[in-house]
């Protein structure tokens, strides 16, 4: 929950959200502002475009890598085309292994495919730890790159109809100033194609898209994504369609607008998948958000 001025917004009561699933208004049956552990992973795009940026780009993951509280767990990606994505580092919770790692980035030259690198690293995070029915971790992917996908294995559809399946909240970092603004006749411009990739990425997860102007910005967005990963509402529904027939269902959280105060800015993913049934009736992911709302699934 934000306000126009991305500022967190705390303290907001229960009786001032309203879900809808597929336009249908559901009964929120719990309510919490918690602090859970978190498993986020960091993948930077370390192909020629960041060349200049990449001991900023370092030098903002130690910041957020710093900030991990006890029971968090976090793992690195380095990537630039489809043969060369690197797990640097799986998940540990240890912070010297973790600035070793990033430390250890370079550049090199390649084809960027931030299609292929979001899709393998987001799927890594959801589905670390996920057989452990007691689990409540958080879980996010933060991304530095510079949005422009050159020579991705996966298409766009099909790495967002795998992002409905997960519950991972992915941040994106664009640096996208040194791409071609010119669009020609019958095609988008890199850059227009670069920003609207990014801001379907955070918007689609209920994460957040930052486009620097400079390096300089970098230690305030590294605190911003800390911010967010720690200050966010937990909100669960159960679903008035009972069908798991594979289906998307949109899910819209409002909030009052209270008078005289800022306006509020609930982050959301889209929706959810409500997997078909099968032998053993797996649990669909759960959908945390800031200021969100997550289907209460009963065992």
């Amino acid at each position: 929950m934000i306000d126009r001025n991305n500022k967190p917004i705390n303290n907001v009561p229960q009786s001032d959200f309203h879900i809808l699933e597929d336009g249908v208004p559901q009964t929120i049956e719990t309510f919490t502002r918690e602090e859970v552990p978190i498993s986020y992973g960091l993948a930077v795009d370390t192909s020629g475009s960041l060349r200049s940026q990449l001991q900023s780009v370092i030098d903002a993951g130690k910041t957020i890598i710093n900030s991990n509280k006890s029971g968090d767990e976090t793992f690195l990606v380095r990537f630039i085309s489809s043969d060369k994505i690197e797990t640097v580092q799986d998940f540990t919770d240890n912070k010297e292994q973790l600035m070793d790692g990033l430390d250890s980035f370079y550049v090199e030259g390649g084809q960027t495919a931030i299609i292929d690198a979001v899709y393998l690293s987001a799927e890594h995070v959801s589905e670390y730890k996920k057989g452990d029915e007691s689990d409540r971790r958080r879980r996010a992917l933060i991304v530095i790159t510079d949005g422009e996908d050159r020579n991705s294995f996966y298409k766009q559809e099909q790495l967002f109809a795998r992002l409905r399946e997960e519950d991972v909240q992915i941040f994106v970092i664009g640096f996208i100033n040194e791409l071609d603004k010119d669009a020609g006749f019958i095609r988008k411009s890199p850059r227009d194609k670069a920003v609207n990739l990014i801001n379907r990425l955070a918007s689609e997860t209920g994460g957040r898209a930052f486009f620097p102007e400079s390096i300089s910005e970098l230690p305030q967005i590294s605190n911003e994504i800390i911010r967010d990963l720690r200050t966010q509402y937990v909100i669960s529904y159960n679903p008035t369609n009972k069908a798991q027939d594979g289906t998307f269902r949109a899910i819209k959280v409002t909030v009052d607008q209270p008078s005289g105060a800022d306006k509020r800015i609930a982050l959301t993913r889209t929706g959810r998948l409500a997997r078909k049934e099968s032998a053993t009736a797996p649990r669909p992911p759960d959908v945390r958000m800031p200021g969100t709302a997550t289907p209460n699934k009963k065992p």
